[in-house]
């Protein structure tokens, strides 16, 4: 299952830069949370999926972006028809379900290193405040990175508890996953600690400037 990964493609929007994806998304996830009128955001979802069509991204893709999520939508849909009416529940589903896609379709048809690459770009002018963009984009791409993951470690871990019977224990779910997510942030940690990540604000191009020097140093060395 692929899921909120990037999924290689010619259309307009693979072709589009991520930075105007980026503003789009949040452009309108601000206008869908002023939006209550279930009948606009009905339209919304429905010129998301419109977009998932143009981007050519395979139906079973695009459900997979929401299906991890029904679950807290249904749960969304049944404390807000309780404390305000079913209108209310259907109004925040709609709102919600169209955001998490619009958000997923960026993802899809963005690699995750230029979705980077721009945040990084758009951050550097704070920079003078104190701001590290490179710190910044690293953190955004591996949470866009790491949602999918956890959610994929979820399901796992849900299958194999409801095959020995606790499938409906939290704990027996939420354990497991927690654990299994440390893991992964420690391999993570590892990683980078191996490819000698610098956090200081350079760009990537003296990044790569500075490895190549160290290269060719250990190679007059020898």
């Amino acid at each position: 299952m692929r899921l909120g990964l990037y999924l290689a493609g010619d259309s307009l929007f693979h072709r589009m830069s991520p930075g105007p994806k980026l503003a789009t998304v949040a452009v309108a996830g601000t206008v869908l949370f002023f939006l209550d009128d279930w009948r606009a955001l009905a339209a919304s979802l429905g010129v998301v999926l419109l977009l998932y069509a143009i981007a050519r991204v395979p139906w079973p893709v695009a459900v997979a972006q929401i299906r991890p999520t029904l679950w807290v939508l249904g749960l969304l849909f049944v404390m807000l028809a309780l404390i305000e009416g079913p209108l209310a529940g259907v109004v925040m589903v709609l709102r919600f379900a169209a955001l998490i896609l619009l958000a997923a379709l960026v993802t899809l048809t963005t690699r995750v290193s230029d979705m980077t690459d721009a945040i990084e770009a758009g951050l550097r002018p704070f920079a003078r405040l104190g701001l590290n963009p490179a710190v910044v984009s690293l953190a955004i791409s591996m949470a866009i990175r790491f949602i999918p993951l956890i959610a994929e470690i979820t399901r796992e871990v849900r299958d194999a508890q409801r095959a020995r019977g606790l499938g409906r224990s939290v704990l027996a779910v939420a354990v497991p996953v927690i654990v299994r997510t440390i893991k992964l942030a420690d391999d993570v940690a590892d990683a980078m600690d191996a490819r000698s990540y610098d956090p200081t604000p350079r760009s990537r191009r003296d990044h790569a400037a500075v490895a190549a020097a160290d290269r060719d140093t250990g190679n007059r060395a020898r």
